[in-house]
């Protein structure tokens, strides 16, 4: 059983300076989780249901279904993403000798038990909707279909990957919308939670529409184009603003100077004396501004750029942007051609999160719900069929998996006994495309960033509704 407080033994006073870390407890390393198993990524409950599983020999078929209960206040859509790093994660489960022996060490689970685990692959299948996929609430976008003990230890792990990067593509993909074909940058890197989750989140930017990112470990990583401009400690390192922008041209002739660093429209004149200064080495694309009214900012520099006659110098802005100011820059008409943002899509801040459910949904060959207010679940393995007049989405229909119902389906089958049906990677270009071509396929008031009204509707198929009203009766019977 778990200890008490009180059972712990005391812990021996520290004594400063006596002890020396290892390189893998060095602060200087820094902790990473691929410094621990991957296996341990999981609450312990799931290992000790898992064990009673065992210990009862209850290891046939379990159906689990992860599915988000209700849009966020400010999302009419979801944008899926996330699923990549499931697969990976399943390929790959195995308990290694270190975490066979911490578990050991807790004292929790027995030796036949600990045997089991260090023998254990994932074997099950996987069913969900492509990267990229719009989804919409009580959709599936994962079923997994795998031994029960199998099942459950991995539903921590799948929840995790797919909601933070599906969270991110989300809020992304507001951004992009209001951008309206202007460049989108991701500079949220410094302010997001960990390394981890930046490389994520570029990823899930990327699928969503963003052109590109500053993180350089996320370009390397997975291809992503990588962009930049300078900082306003550049400037300052400088005794004058105009010799900084002359130095920094010189290295890069190519870029993007930034001009606000003590008096903007002071600024935008230095970059025409640059010009005259350069003739025809000239090559700066855009001046950046970060900060104060950027709308008037922007048409005021746009005017002294074209006196000078510097037509193709763009302007791009940054600043504490998100979806809502992005949207009332473009719609007055500020000519900026690209938007830098950061902390508001790194965090997705006004939709941090999603009420996002791994249920079990059927059990050794019968259906399984739970009866908790507000809390639906929707027996059985399912699929999507999203209804299409003239290119446009009308409705979904969540069905049982065995059902052919008018549309194309969303829900397709991405792994056999534990390995992936497609090898590789999720190809981002792919997902990127499936994106832009999915939400174009929406509503005017869905695409929308306002509240929609109505909706977007989703139903259940005559069959999968009187499976559940089947259960439901039975197990309310059950309970009189």
């Amino acid at each position: 059983m778990v200890k008490k407080l009180s059972d712990w033994p005391e812990l021996p006073q520290a004594q400063c300076g006596s002890a020396e870390l290892s390189e893998e407890q060095s602060p200087a390393r820094g902790y990473s989780p691929h410094h621990v198993s991957q296996a341990l990524l999981t609450d312990l409950y799931e290992l000790t249901m898992m064990q009673a599983y065992f210990e009862r020999a209850m290891e046939d078929e379990a159906v689990f279904s992860l599915f988000v209960r209700r849009l966020p206040q400010h999302r009419n859509y979801l944008v899926a993403a996330g699923l990549d790093d499931v697969l990976r994660f399943l390929e790959t489960l195995r308990f290694d000798q270190a975490a066979i022996a911490y578990l050991e060490r807790l004292g929790l689970f027995s030796d036949r038990f600990l045997r089991y685990l260090a023998r254990l692959t994932f074997a099950g299948d996987v069913y969900a909707v492509p990267e990229g996929s719009v989804v919409f609430g009580n959709e599936p976008l994962v079923e997994i279909v795998a031994p029960m003990p199998q099942a459950q230890l991995i539903e921590t792990a799948v929840m995790n990957q797919i909601v933070l990067q599906t969270v991110l593509a989300s809020k992304a993909a507001r951004v992009v919308a209001a951008a309206k074909g202007r460049s989108v940058v991701d500079f949220g890197m410094r302010r997001m939670h960990g390394f981890e989750a930046s490389l994520k989140a570029a990823r899930a930017f990327y699928i969503a529409g963003v052109d590109s990112t500053s993180n350089v470990a996320a370009g390397q990583l997975y291809g992503i184009p990588v962009a930049g401009t300078m900082a306003h400690s550049y400037i300052q390192a400088h005794d004058d603003e105009l010799a900084a922008f002359r130095n920094f041209a010189r290295v890069y002739p190519d870029t993007m100077l930034l001009v606000d660093t003590y008096d903007t429209l002071a600024g935008v004149r230095k970059v025409v004396q640059l010009a005259r200064e350069l003739g025809a080495e000239f090559k700066v694309r855009a001046v950046r501004l970060d900060s104060g009214n950027l709308g008037t900012l922007a048409c005021e520099s746009r005017r002294i750029l074209d006196a000078a006659g510097l037509h193709s110098v763009g302007i791009f802005a940054s600043g504490g942007l998100n979806e809502d100011v992005i949207r009332q820059l473009v719609e007055s008409g500020a000519p900026i051609t690209g938007f830098g943002v950061g902390t508001d899509l790194g965090v997705s801040r006004d939709a941090p999160s999603l009420d996002i459910a791994y249920k079990l949904v059927a059990y050794g060959g019968q259906d399984r719900v739970k009866l908790s207010p507000e809390k639906l679940v929707l027996p059985g393995r399912k699929q999507v069929w999203r209804v299409e007049e003239d290119g446009r989405a009308v409705e979904d229909v969540i069905a049982k998996a065995t059902e052919d119902l008018p549309g194309r389906p969303l829900l397709f089958p991405v792994m056999k006994g534990g390995r992936r049906l497609i090898e590789g990677p999720t190809d981002l270009g792919t997902a990127r495309n499936r994106t832009r071509d999915e939400i174009a396929r929406l509503p005017d008031r869905i695409r929308g960033l306002d509240p929609a009204i109505p909706p977007y509707p989703v139903g259940l198929s005559r069959d999968l509704q009187g499976a559940r009203d089947e259960i439901y009766a039975r197990l309310r019977q059950e309970r009189v």
